[in-house]
């Protein structure tokens, strides 16, 4: 069962400030993009309802750790796993490296929880079950890859 996914992006230069420097904003952007691939890769959309499944996947906490600057034009290895995975949530954790190096340098980290919802006939939204079909597909990460940052650092994504 999958518990990884890698994606590759360009810093383009809308994602930059008049530095040249990547918005702290588009790291958020960049992990839906990995988090995106993840569920390609599953055979499913990040848009549940898309497969069958009436349910959705809002965050319920999103955070951001920055240790070096990303720049226009730099190409940016993002690199999700699967930290927790419980009846109702999903939590990822996402690195980020600079690919224009020799080694590749951590220079950020990120966190996104998502929680497995449906919407009641009052429109607000409850906390559900994953779908079967679709937790069945996923596994966590094992322990050594989720607190060694420098695991399996590859110059393209998978």
């Amino acid at each position: 069962m999958p518990y990884e996914f890698k994606a590759t992006r360009r810093v383009e230069f809308s994602e930059t400030d008049m530095e040249g420097i990547m918005h702290f904003s588009n790291f958020f952007r960049f992990m839906e993009t990995a988090e995106s691939g993840f569920f390609r890769s599953l055979g499913y959309s990040i848009v549940l309802g898309r497969n069958g499944l009436a349910v959705g996947l809002p965050r319920v906490h999103a955070e951001c750790q920055y240790h070096a600057p990303l720049r226009f034009e730099d190409e940016v290895l993002i690199h999700l796993l699967v930290e927790k995975k419980t009846r109702r949530s999903l939590t990822y954790q996402f690195r980020f490296y600079r690919l224009n190096e020799a080694e590749p340098p951590l220079v950020a980290r990120g966190r996104l929880t998502a929680v497995c919802v449906n919407r009641t006939e009052d429109g607000t939204m409850k906390a559900v079950e994953l779908p079967a079909v679709l937790a069945d597909k996923i596994a966590v990460a094992p322990a050594e890859l989720l607190t060694n940052d420098q695991a399996r650092v590859s110059k393209k994504a998978d």
